[in-house]
């Protein structure tokens, strides 16, 4: 029994370790992501995967380029 309980809670651990992927901390408090803040919060980022997340180009990542990537598994912690 105790066996099946640590499965299911094994199962469960994983299935939400999604929910709990590092979050970049808006420190200047203007809306988007600076390279520093999500270098932040994660750490293995390099520059040249920051400027393909930042579509437009303004050296900032906005909210709709920050889901579009952890979507497409490029943030990984």
């Amino acid at each position: 029994m105790k066996t099946r309980l640590s499965a299911l809670a094994l199962a469960a651990l994983l299935a939400t370790h999604g929910a709990y992927a590092a979050t970049p901390e808006d420190t200047d408090g203007n809306g988007s992501y600076s390279q520093e803040e999500m270098m932040a919060a994660y750490p293995d980022l390099t520059a040249e995967a920051f400027d393909e997340i930042d579509a437009d180009g303004n050296g900032e990542i906005d909210d709709v380029e920050f889901n579009d990537a952890s979507e497409a598994g490029m943030l990984a912690n």
